[in-house]
């Protein structure tokens, strides 16, 4: 099973950029498709973005479709969030996971995802 952990989160302004990186060790991460999700205080785990194996397609969410980028690099067992023009509802808890069957099916239900990170706190003040 391949672990996960994030980085990077912090209290950004609102409509400033952040930078969440999910580095993977004990499997290549090559071998799954990664997504992003979030969760805020007394809310669900919420669906933010995913990206398949070889980065051939990437989904989002419509609350942050046109600010946020999913990247990765197999190489380095690295996968990433770019979010961009932040507001202060994007403040939550940051996870990356790793859903192995990399069936393009439910990406956006947590249960899709083997693997999670710990998570990192992201605040968006005004």
């Amino acid at each position: 099973q391949v672990q996960l952990v994030e980085s990077g989160g912090g209290l950004v302004q609102a409509g400033g950029p952040l930078r969440l990186s999910c580095a993977a060790s004990g499997r290549s991460l090559s071998n799954y498709a990664m997504g992003w999700f979030r969760q805020a205080p007394g809310k669900e785990r919420a669906f933010v973005a995913r990206i398949a194996r070889w980065a051939s397609n990437t989904d989002y969410s419509t609350s942050v479709k046109g600010r946020f980028t999913i990247s990765r690099d197999n190489a380095k067992n690295m996968v990433y969030l770019q979010m961009n023009s932040l507001k202060t509802e994007d403040t939550a808890v940051y996870y990356c996971a790793a859903d192995r069957s990399d069936v393009y099916r439910d990406y956006e239900r947590p249960f899709r995802y083997d693997s999670w990170g710990q998570g990192t706190q992201v605040t968006v003040s005004s």
